[in-house]
């Protein structure tokens, strides 16, 4: 099924008006460079919408989105994204992500064919490619990216960093080299744009100036008397920046488990709740600071909070009953159970910087069911670094995958903190790239962490029921139901299969693979009766 594409900018006409008049003109594309990701051309797309609103000094440089510069690796080698180590413009006139005012930077370097290793106890027969030691600009994730996005890695990838400014290495850490199952479908525009690369899952590896990496192919057999297995083509080491975190006042409020702060100006009772893509010309006033991106990032959730806000609060039961049941007035057939709505971190609030994303925010028709997942991304995150963390994971999935846009719809924290995803608006239908065949008429939450042999906090399970229960609510879904699926092509079921599942359920139950880790998976039970309960099923 083709997605209803939005201009993002295009639902924010009344509040362009107010942008300061410093801004430009939104009337001329910004022109995209060769490694960035055309705009939309589907005929329900408006197209690439609007330029930013520059965020440098009025007769600084500035670098259209998406633009690629160079940046030479610690051995002179040029990194295949064209970045200059020094930050300095490359020699095609395009400033690196720091000079044009992106939040933080990445590093891509290209991987060299093994000759020697540091640890040679642990070094297998087989050949395979990586990095030795190194000093590098600051880093906080790490992941291992290649040319095909249809290939498949198989074989091991191992990392080790040097914490910033210290002395110490950490050991071997293993990434996770199965994630392809994490995209967008098979067959879509986000798929077919010709920018997708294949990729490993993220490793928040915390602040780092320095690593190693090997990679290895599996063996043929299980001696490792024959090599036949080939590792693929272009593959390169992604080093992430997160850049620095938003102002104190709009950063979660840590480890106690508390919601993040923020603005907490309640939401009307009355105001109605509908799913689908946002009403044109939503008026409000734009505060200066707000590009145009990050003003239609904001706008398509102004039912909820006021334009750049860094929190949507949380409704109790009353009024979010209340706002669903003069919503139901106009949606035939929708049901009177959901959940309170819970507070919600947005993208400002995280610090998402919308001039990485595509313009256009993609919707599929409604929410059938929600996919947990675990981001594998590790556990040795604190909640402060929450922020932090989803920063690198955007920049991984759209600057180092190729993705139109952060992957998930929801993210959730180990104290239970709940963040918006990707962009389109919180109430709405917004398609995703989070369960590769099953991303059309779903949503996808991931719990920052990895939960293959660790426990989720409680914390963590609960937030997901309370999300749950409120965005399912809406679309009048029983989170202890059952719903039927069309794949749309995976490992598991082929594509048009009709697929009968949970309506909260595992991105294993649509994929053959680990996510979101047998411990969280086991808690998807809890999960559903939570979620019910609040609904006041």
């Amino acid at each position: 099924m083709r997605p209803l594409m939005v201009t993002s900018v295009g639902i924010t006409c009344a509040a362009a008006l107010t942008l300061p008049l410093a801004a430009p003109a939104l009337s001329a594309p910004v022109p995209h460079a060769s490694s960035a990701r055309p705009p939309s051309v589907a005929p329900q797309s408006p197209g690439a919408g609007p330029p930013a609103a520059s965020a440098t000094p009025a007769g600084a440089a500035s670098a259209p989105a998406g633009s690629a510069s160079t940046e030479s690796a610690p051995d002179g080698s040029t990194p295949t994204d064209g970045r200059a180590a020094t930050g300095t413009p490359s020699d095609s006139g395009e400033p690196d992500d720091r000079s044009a005012g992106l939040a933080g930077s990445t590093q891509s370097l290209p991987l060299e064919p093994l000759a020697a290793f540091s640890d040679r106890s642990a070094a297998p027969a087989a050949p395979g490619r990586g990095l030795g030691r190194r000093t590098t600009r600051p880093f906080s994730l790490v992941g291992v990216v290649w040319d095909d996005a249809g290939a498949e890695l198989h074989g091991t990838v191992q990392v080790r960093t040097r914490a910033a400014g210290g002395e110490r290495w950490s050991k071997w850490q293993d990434v996770e080299t199965h994630n392809d199952e994490h995209a967008a479908d098979l067959g879509s525009d986000e798929r077919a744009s010709g920018a997708v690369h294949g990729s490993t899952a993220p490793l928040w590896v915390g602040a780092s100036d320095g690593v190693e990496v090997r990679v290895h192919p599996e063996a043929a057999d299980e001696q490792g008397r024959s090599i036949v297995v080939r590792l693929p083509e272009g593959l390169r080491l992604e080093l992430v920046d997160p850049g620095p975190d938003p102002a104190p006042d709009s950063a979660p409020a840590g480890q106690t488990g508390a919601a993040p702060g923020g603005r907490t100006s309640a939401t009307p009772a009355s105001l109605p709740v509908r799913p689908g893509p946002p009403p044109a010309g939503t008026a409000a006033v734009v505060p200066e600071v707000l590009t145009a991106e990050s003003a239609a990032a904001s706008a398509v959730n102004a039912e909820f909070a006021p334009l750049g806000a860094s929190v949507i609060p949380a409704m109790t039961q009353a009024e979010t009953a209340e706002a669903a049941a003069e919503a139901a007035e106009e949606a035939v057939g929708a049901k009177p159970y959901i959940g309170p709505r819970p507070r919600i971190v947005t993208r400002k609030g995280w610090g998402a910087d919308e001039k990485l994303r595509e313009r256009n925010f993609a919707y599929t028709k409604t929410v059938k069911a929600a996919f947990v997942h675990h981001s594998a991304t590790g556990n040795n995150y604190t909640c402060k670094q929450a922020p932090s963390v989803l920063r690198s994971i955007y920049r991984y999935h759209v600057k180092s995958s190729g993705w139109r846009d952060f992957g998930y719809n929801f993210a959730v924290d180990k104290c239970g903190n709940i963040y918006e995803g990707r962009a389109g608006g919180v109430s709405r239908a917004v398609l995703g790239a989070h369960t590769l065949g099953f991303n059309t008429n779903t949503m996808g939450i991931a719990v920052l962490g990895s939960y293959s042999s660790t426990n989720p906090p409680a914390a963590a399970v609960t937030a997901v029921a309370k999300l749950t229960a409120w965005k399912l609510g809406l679309f009048g879904r029983n989170p202890k139901g059952k719903v039927t699926l069309v794949s749309g092509g995976s490992n598991k079921y082929a594509k048009g299969k009709k697929v009968k599942m949970n309506v909260i359920s595992g991105h294993r139950d649509g994929f053959a693979t680990e996510c979101p880790g047998a411990r969280l998976y086991k808690k998807l039970g809890t999960a559903r009766t939570s979620s019910a309960h609040l609904q006041g099923r």
